[in-house]
């Protein structure tokens, strides 16, 4: 039987009465398992390795400070030198947002100036060009949403990745903020049961 992956990183065990609430929305419970299930583990990895969906979820995760939940996406990192190439990595471009622009209107006066993602050439070396380019795509996507465009996906493709590989990319990123918000929900509610 396979863990319900919220389940595991929040401690709901069968009975509980946050399996219970979790048993209210049973389509939404299984819709983010499939989602982890397509993402990590998928039947066709197609141009995204294993390691490489682990490390960006690793560091992803990092950014977010959810260290329970990096713990778990760091057990799919393989053996070596790839887990501290990404903590350092998180811990050079870690920072608060979001940041970027507005177009020209009312929205304009919430206009916020952020650092962008930057690591050291030993980090960049250890990480390789593919996922020193996915790291700041997903560190513009965390941190400056609104500032995304064709110029950060090019350098994803002259990295090496695909447009689907990109599409793979941005949904893990995607999957993962929602996860993350969910998991801290429910460890909220199961400190105060």
């Amino acid at each position: 039987m396979t863990v319900d992956v919220i389940d595991r990183l929040v401690g709901i065990t069968p009975g509980s009465p946050l399996d219970g609430i979790r048993a209210q929305r049973p389509e939404a419970r299984t819709h983010a398992q499939k989602s982890y299930e397509a993402l990590f583990t998928p039947a066709d990895a197609g141009g995204v390795t294993s390691a490489e969906r682990f490390a960006l979820a690793f560091y992803v995760v990092g950014l977010h400070g959810e260290a329970e939940t990096a713990a778990f996406y760091g057990e799919g990192l393989p053996p070596g030198g790839l887990r501290e190439a990404v903590e350092s990595a998180v811990a050079q471009t870690r920072t608060h947002g979001p940041y970027g622009a507005f177009p020209a209107g009312p929205l304009s006066r919430e206009d916020k100036a952020g650092p962008a993602y930057a690591v050291d050439a030993a980090t960049t070396s250890a990480l390789g060009p593919r996922l020193a380019a996915a790291f700041a795509h997903a560190h513009m996507l965390v941190y400056h949403p609104r500032d995304a465009g064709p110029d950060t996906l090019a350098a994803m493709l002259a990295a090496g990745w695909t447009t689907t590989d990109v599409v793979t990319l941005s949904q893990i990123v995607s999957f993962l903020s929602f996860q993350i918000r969910v998991v801290a929900g429910f460890r909220v509610l199961r400190r105060a049961s």
